[in-house]
């Protein structure tokens, strides 16, 4: 194996005594690499995040191909043997490589060395996690009535009106007591309002039109068609769950898989910010503590923020920068800092900058951009640096123990220390077949909910008519019972008119949007069945 020399001090050059000082921390922190002072020269000076600010959020970026798989790699293996525990989308499969101890080479012990790293193969704890159960992992689920109205708006692509209009469905869903606990309720629900039963309640609900509501109907339908179904239900995630540490202390892992994220991207993301929000709400304020509850690395960033409305966006960067008292970090993965609203950039206190590439005007523009959004840099042209930046390599400005943003350093990022490939797939299904959260939210659950009550609803208004028509039967033929003198007086008409009117009262109810609304509901609930697209 070839020996390779350490990173050499290099104490007197300017960059390293404008930079060093900015990371010699007292506290505990993650080693993320050493400092570069050009592309041949690394220094013997560390590049440091300190634990307690990780909950002042962070950004990872850089163009495909860069390295910054590895640097979450990194950061959750570190974060987990410091007991914080770290949720993370692994979109491509790769994260799953961090339950398995690392293979060295010739190639990683050069790189180890060069930074001064003492790497030894680990693996750590992991959770696999998968949306609706698709994929190898514990199925995620959430209730269509905890994800609400603002997200789905979000996933559907509705404007500010029809989003507006869905948030009264939800309302009236609500006050009529009818649970909305997957799309079918959510469906079930709107075709009720449209229908010639529902209109009257569609009209009280004011500024929700029938036009409006067929439009939410048919964006939920190719939703459906999606393979959306399998997400929305119970049991519903605990986000809770997330916090978990082993009993040697290691901080659990959570990956959730994303094998459709390029049919589903919407799904994806809007999944992430209900996560995130879920456990704004759930989690207790704690305000400055020494190292966060929770980290929580949310990928593909740009999908979440992509058409998005402006309310959507102030909600986003509210939750960002309240998330932080209850103890939780968020780290945005994404391909250029311009991806990330300015709004929500400047709540991210650590930066991780990878190469960006400046092949057309519009690259030219981010790049500048992106430029502009760091401190003063010891380098002449940090623009040059960041388009030259070899693969493991990024520029780093992370927040110091002070508060106050640290001088911005050109890495060599350290090497992680479990596989970097994908875990085995029996691997991956033993741990989720040993899991508690299998045993938990393995089973979907269907109950009584809106779709099911409003059948009743429909069942009960049928049943009602039928009552009625027997009755006026029964009160027509009574006469004839108690005057038997008279049957042979009345025309032989009555009889015959009487039969038509009854036949058309039938007619009238087989007619109806509501027997119509029945057996579609009927119909659609044998197609499930046939097909395995339903709840299970």
């Amino acid at each position: 194996m070839t020996e390779t020399a350490g990173p050499t001090p290099h104490a007197d050059h300017p960059i390293v005594s404008a930079v060093a000082p900015g990371y010699a921390f007292e506290e505990p922190a993650l080693e993320l690499g050493a400092l570069m002072v050009d592309a041949e020269t690394l220094t013997d000076t560390h590049i440091r995040i300190p634990l307690a600010m990780l909950n002042r959020h962070g950004l990872v970026a850089g163009a495909t191909g860069t390295g910054k798989t590895k640097t979450l790699q990194l950061l959750a293996e570190q974060l987990s043997a410091h007991g914080v525990p770290v949720f993370a989308a692994d979109v491509k499969g790769d994260l799953s490589g961090l339950a398995t101890p690392g293979e060295t080479n010739e190639k990683l012990a050069a790189r180890t060395a060069s930074v001064g790293q003492r790497w030894t193969a680990t693996g750590f704890p992991v959770e696999y996690y998968a949306l609706g159960g698709q994929g190898v992992g514990v199925p995620l689920r959430v209730t269509m009535s905890s994800f609400g109205p603002v997200l789905l708006s979000k996933v559907l692509g509705l404007n500010e009106t029809q989003e507006s209009s869905l948030g009264l469905v939800f309302h009236y869903a609500d006050k009529a007591g009818l649970p909305l606990l997957d799309l079918a309720d959510l469906r079930a629900v709107v075709s009720h309002l449209t229908s010639d039963e529902g209109k009257p309640e569609l009209k009280e609900l004011g500024g929700l039109s029938g036009a409006t509501a067929g439009v939410i109907l048919r964006e939920l339908i190719n939703f459906s068609d999606q393979g959306a179904d399998q997400f929305f239900g119970e049991p519903e995630f605990e986000s809770a769950d997330l916090l978990q540490v082993t009993p040697d202390g290691k901080g659990l892992i959570s990956l959730v898989e994303l094998p459709q994220l390029a049919s589903q991207p919407a799904v994806f993301s809007t999944f992430l910010m209900w996560l995130l929000a879920d456990l704004f709400h759930d989690l207790p304020e704690v305000g400055d503590i020494d190292r966060p509850k929770l980290v929580f690395f949310f990928d593909e960033a740009h999908l979440l923020f992509s058409d998005a409305s402006d309310d959507f966006l102030d909600q986003v960067a509210q939750t960002v920068r309240l998330i932080r008292s209850k103890g939780v970090g968020v780290f945005f993965v994404t391909q250029s800092p311009t991806d990330v609203p300015d709004e929500v950039l400047a709540q991210l206190g650590s930066r991780v900058q990878h190469a960006l590439r400046a092949h057309t005007p519009n690259d030219a523009k981010a790049l500048k951009a992106t430029v502009n959004t760091y401190p003063n840099a010891a380098y002449d042209d940090l623009g040059e640096v960041i388009t030259t930046l070899g693969i493991g390599e990024a520029v780093i400005t992370v927040m110091g123990e002070r508060g106050a943003p640290t001088p911005v350093a050109w890495t060599r990022l350290r090497a992680p220390e479990s596989l970097m490939a994908p875990t085995a797939a029996e691997a991956m299904q033993a741990t989720v077949a040993a899991s508690p959260r299998q045993a938990k939210y393995a089973a979907a659950v269907d109950r009584e909910s809106a779709r099911e009550l409003l059948a009743e609803k429909l069942e009960a208004g049928a049943a009602k008519a039928d009552a009625e028509q027997q009755a006026a039967a029964d009160a027509a033929a009574q006469p004839k019972a108690d005057a038997p003198a008279k049957k042979d007086t009345a025309p032989a008409s009555t009889s015959r008119r009487r039969t038509k009117e009854e036949d058309g009262v039938v007619e009238q109810v087989v007619k109806s949007s509501a027997f119509k609304q029945f057996m579609r509901t009927a119909a659609a609930e044998i197609a499930r069945g046939m097909f395995g697209t339903g709840r299970r």
